[in-house]
């Protein structure tokens, strides 16, 4: 079983940035993909950000040039920078993980953007 826990979320003013982290308990170099969602009330849970194996890597359009998906294999931690943030950003950040057809999320961290 893995588990992931998120953690970097806070408030922040508009044109600020953030770090999430994602730390997990299994080794992530093992891991086919990862990556950050976000989910707002009322609004379908989507994806931010998704990094493989191979770390090749794709963003949704509303956050390129303005966030970056990493992985650090030797701490076993996901991270996602977001710089340049917009109130649209507010939202639950969920953290995920893909092991062959499993799929691991987070309990997510909250990020506020204030404008």
């Amino acid at each position: 079983q893995v588990q992931l826990v998120e953690s970097g979320g806070g408030l922040v003013q508009a044109g600020g940035s953030l770090r999430l982290s994602c730390a997990a308990s299994g080794s992530i170099s093992s891991f086919n993909a990862m990556g950050w969602y976000r989910e707002v009330p009322g609004k379908q849970r989507e994806l931010v950000a998704a990094i493989t194996l191979g770390v090749s890597t794709n963003y949704t359009d509303s956050v390129k040039g303005r966030f970056t998906i990493s992985r650090d294999n030797a701490k076993n931690t996901l991270y996602l920078q977001m710089n340049s943030l917009k109130p649209e950003d507010t939202a639950v950040y969920y953290c995920n993980a893909q092991i062959r057809r499993t799929y691991y999320w987070g309990l997510g961290t909250q990020v506020t953007v204030s404008s």
